[in-house]
This record gives C-alpha cells, sequence and structure tokens, in this order.
C-alpha cells in the first residue's frame, strides 16, 4: 500500500493543516483508518484560492495540444498506481475490487477523451460572421466568436464514486480541459484514495511544467472549508455529486456573493421505470424482475440512477411481475454501504416509508454480516397514493425501492406529471406498445435529463452523446451534463470580437485557424475550404 501523509496538497506542495482531524473507517468493520488528516484553517484556504488564481493566466494560454497531453499524463499516473489505490479504496469504502478497477478504468478513459476533444479543438465551438462591407442598407463588421475559461473551478468529491466522480472524476477533467485550475475538496469518507489521486494530478501539473496553483487538493468540512470556498471571490464556478441538502447549501451560498456563480450541483433522483404492458406479456415479468434486482442492488443501491420508483400495471402480467420481485429480493444479502452515517439514513429512510398508511412491503432480503449492510427492500403503492404523498417519492438512497401500480396510460400520465425532475427514466415497452410509449415521450422530455428503452438506468456511458443531468432537483443546472463531452461546456464562456484588427486575433478565430470555425453567411453554415476539420469519431478518437 502506498504510504499516505494525511495533507492537503496546496498548489503542489504537501500542507499538514491547522484545524481538526479526521480518519477514514472501514465501513465492513467500523474501524478507523490510519493516517490522520488535518483540516485547512480560514487563512489556509485563502492560499489555494490565492495559488489557483495565479495560475489561470498562463493555464488559459496553454495550447491545445500541450493541454491534452497533460489529461493524458494524468491517465497514465493514476493508472501506475491502480493496484494501491484499489487497495485503499476498498478498505474506504467497502465498494468490491471488480467495481473499483472498473471505476479505474472510466477515469482514466474519461480523462483521455476529454483530451481529444480538446486536441481535435472541437470544444473552441468558434463562428464567424465575415464582414461584408457592400451589405445594404447597412454593412456588417467581421465579428467572430470563441469560447474563454470561466476561472478557477472547485469540484467536491462525491461519496459513491471515490475515483470516477472525484478527484480526477468528470468534473476535474472537464474543467482542467476547458482551461480552468481545480480546487478539489476531498470528500472526507475516502480521504486516502484522494490523496493517492491527488499526487497522481500534481505529479503530471509538474512533469508539464504548469503553474502548481493549477491543481489543489484540500480536507476539511463541508461546512466551514466547502463553503469559504465558494464563498471565495476568486472561485467562478463549482462542481458538486452529492445530497440534496448539501448541493442547495452550496448553491445559496454561491447565490449571496456580491457576484454569483454557477454551482453544478447533480443532487437526488428516484430514477422512474415503466412497464408497459407488452414488455410485461408472454412470460416477461419473470425475466424484467431479475433485471430490476440486479439494478437495484449493485452496489448496495448507492448509484444516482438506481431504480427507486417502478411503474407497474395493474393486472395478471403485473402481479406476476410482483410475486417475481418478492421471490428475488428475499434472496438478497444485504451489501457494505459507504459510510456508517449513510447505512443510518438508509434506515431511516426504509422506517419511513414503511410507516406510510398506504404502502405496503413486497419482500425483503437479509442483512449482511458485516457491520453497516442492511437488507435490501421493496415496497408498493397504488398510483394515486404516489399522488396524494410526497413523502412516496423521498429518494432513499441505497437498495430500496417502490413499485407503483398502475391503472391504464392515462393514470400512468397522470401519475409522471406530478413526479419531480429526474436524470433519467426508462420505459419498457414492445411493438405493441408503441403508441403508449409515444404518447409518454414528450412528457418524459420534460421530466429527466436521459430517456432508456428496454434497459436499466445503472451505468452511465461516457461519450459525446451522454447526458447525466436533468430538471431541478436532480440537478441545479438542467440545461447541463456531468458526464460526457457536453461537460466541459460549464465551464467555457462565449466571448465576440468584432472588427478585431488581424493582429490581435485569438488563434482560434484567428484566420489561419486550424481548428474547427464555423461561417454564418445569409444564414447558411458553412466551414472554411481551405482547412480540413478534424471530427471525433464514435470511440472519441480525432480523426480527419
Amino acid at each position: 500500500m502506498t504510504a499516505l501523509n494525511g495533507l492537503s496538497l496546496i498548489a503542489g506542495t504537501p500542507v499538514t493543516g491547522n484545524g481538526a482531524t479526521t480518519n477514514a473507517i472501514d465501513p465492513s468493520t467500523g474501524s478507523t483508518l490510519a493516517p490522520d488528516y488535518s483540516f485547512l484553517d480560514e487563512s489556509q484556504v485563502e492560499q489555494v484560492t490565492d495559488a489557483a488564481a495565479q495560475a489561470f493566466a498562463s493555464y488559459r494560454a496553454t495550447s491545445p495540444t500541450d493541454r491534452a497531453a497533460f489529461l493524458d499524463t494524468i491517465a497514465a499516473n493514476i493508472e501506475a498506481v491502480r493496484e494501491p489505490l484499489v487497495e485503499r479504496a476498498m478498505a474506504e469504502t467497502g465498494l468490491p475490487s471488480a467495481r473499483l478497477a472498473g471505476e479505474v478504468g472510466r477515469t482514466v478513459g474519461q480523462l483521455r477523451l476529454f483530451a481529444e476533444v480538446v486536441r481535435a479543438g472541437n470544444f473552441h465551438s468558434s463562428r464567424i460572421d465575415p464582414a461584408q462591407p457592400d451589405r445594404t442598407p447597412a454593412p456588417r463588421l467581421d465579428i467572430r466568436q470563441r469560447k474563454v475559461p470561466v476561472g478557477p473551478v472547485v469540484v467536491f468529491g462525491a461519496s459513491n464514486f471515490p475515483l470516477a466522480f472525484s478527484v480526477a472524476g468528470g468534473d476535474t477533467a472537464s474543467a482542467l480541459a476547458a482551461g480552468c485550475p481545480v480546487i478539489v475538496k476531498a470528500h472526507n469518507a475516502h480521504p486516502g484514495t484522494g490523496e493517492i489521486v491527488g499526487r497522481a494530478i500534481t505529479e503530471a501539473v509538474a512533469a508539464h511544467g504548469l503553474n502548481p496553483g493549477v491543481f489543489s487538493l484540500v480536507y476539511g468540512s463541508g461546512s466551514s472549508v466547502g463553503q469559504q470556498l465558494v464563498a471565495d471571490p476568486q472561485i467562478t464556478a463549482v462542481g458538486f455529486t452529492g445530497s440534496r441538502s448539501g448541493g442547495l447549501a452550496l448553491q445559496a451560498t454561491a447565490q449571496a456573493r456580491k457576484v454569483p456563480i454557477p454551482v453544478y450541483a447533480e443532487m437526488s433522483s428516484i430514477n422512474p421505470v415503466i412497464l408497459l404492458d407488452g414488455a410485461l406479456a408472454g412470460g416477461g415479468a419473470r425475466s424484467l424482475a431479475e433485471q430490476f434486482i440486479t439494478s437495484l442492488t449493485g452496489s448496495s443501491g448507492q448509484l444516482c440512477t438506481a431504480p427507486g420508483l417502478v411503474l407497474v400495471p395493474t393486472g395478471t402480467d403485473g402481479d406476476a411481475f410482483a410475486e417475481a420481485v418478492a421471490q428475488l429480493i428475499g434472496q438478497q444479502t444485504g451489501q457494505t454501504m459507504l459510510t456508517p452515517s449513510i447505512a443510518e439514513a438508509f434506515d431511516r429512510g426504509v422506517a419511513a416509508l414503511s410507516e406510510q398508511d398506504d404502502v405496503s412491503t413486497v419482500g425483503a432480503g437479509t442483512a449482511g454480516e458485516g457491520a453497516n449492510a442492511p437488507a435490501p427492500v421493496v415496497f408498493t403503492a397504488a398510483s394515486v397514493a404516489l399522488r396524494n404523498n410526497d413523502a412516496l417519492s423521498d429518494e432513499i438512497f441505497g437498495a430500496a425501492s417502490l413499485l407503483v401500480r398502475y391503472d391504464d396510460v392515462d393514470d400512468l400520465v397522470a401519475t409522471l406529471q406530478g413526479i419531480e425532475g429526474q436524470l433519467t427514466t426508462t420505459i419498457h415497452a414492445t411493438d405493441a406498445d408503441t403508441e403508449a410509449a409515444g404518447r409518454l415521450l414528450p412528457i418524459l422530455e420534460d421530466l429527466c435529463g436521459r430517456i432508456l428503452f428496454n434497459g436499466w438506468p445503472t451505468g452511465v456511458e461516457v461519450g459525446h452523446a451522454m447526458v447525466h443531468g436533468g430538471p431541478f432537483p436532480a440537478t441545479s443546472a438542467p440545461a447541463t451534463t456531468s458526464v460526457g463531452t457536453l461537460a466541459i461546456e460549464r465551464f467555457l464562456r462565449p466571448v465576440s470580437y468584432q472588427a478585431v484588427p488581424t493582429a490581435l486575433l485569438p488563434e482560434p478565430i484567428a484566420d489561419d485557424n486550424p481548428w474547427s470555425v464555423v461561417q454564418m453567411i445569409d444564414g447558411t453554415v458553412t466551414t472554411p475550404a481551405e482547412a480540413e476539420q478534424p471530427v471525433l469519431s464514435e470511440a472519441g478518437a480525432a480523426t480527419s
């Protein structure tokens, strides 16, 4: 195991915090893990934000080629410490080795994907309206547009993804790709995992001769250090994955500043899954029940896309599905949850739902042998109960779900229209359900950021077309995504340059610009004839 020192990394320098200390806890045993991690105090946090602000000018000026190489080096450095990284993450989270090994692959994969985006130049999204001096009744001046990085960004590590949504996760990768220095507030549940990854990034910063303020990793409480980071006037945007209460607290701080900033928070979702009649017919109920239980219980249900709500038609086939679920969930054993506090919150959520008068239990498994491994459970209620009782749609983070029985498509539509914003919705259907599914699609477009057919929402592909976002309260910024190459847009803003002398034009919008340029001429969209534009293949590689 890699030796850990329990220190924050302020612009590449290990620093002992002047505040309190904390330790990671092995959730499977409840035992404390060494070393102690010291929290930064207020003055030390100011050093972090000062360093990021000082690094911004030089980092934003890096070429796409240099920035892409930097991201590739981070990925290679993380791969070089894969074994000790997985070992420490297992101890801190209780997640199995295979899950964490896959998460390492996803983490380095998205870093390399953003490197390809930067290298190909597509992220510039440049546009040119060439001058039309002879246009009547008034000439048009030369106007060019490009996107520039917003400035230093704060990223909060997530509890349930200690790698892919944490120190070098999607928020960090997309912000660095955009040209923004990043300060990561490490999650206190897996500080050692964060330290190993933080070192990998710091080493890449040094290897490429970048200003060390491009990256810092800090330890502290969310209520003090986290809030101070968001309130600091030198910070320009925030990336967050976690609870609704945590995301809203950060958003309130960001909006109360003299100069408010965006908080890109992914917060909560119960991810409705809709079973239509055709999908259940002909023995489909058993197969769907098996798939549902697999999706629900994976990673102990601690996924932001876990199916917390399944809409099931009344009738014989729906009954068969519920009966199969009852049998299958009874065979499940609880898995270790990420932290004792998360397991306690799960128990409270399950108790609160079970006490509702209009809810009954379909079935439950057994608790795991170790600590913090509560039994998975499935409840059921009628659609009218869901519409009349908001408590039934509260997220329970873990392996718990509610089957909601609906009578017909009209009942289903009315029920869906009463559900708050979600990350995903899923429809299981056959050709016989085409009319019903077509009626639902416009409703689902307003409800969520990703619509799936005949699949399960757990598992988020990292690619160009992915949207991992959705209407409030699934996220605080419904027009954005935290997964996929579109995520870079969160940390860029457009600037127009009108009649700027040729010698002063920035490279992305210069006449000999090698990157993607769109010319808008009389309402038509063309590309420069003299340049062969690089595009991205489906695999994310730059091709010509």
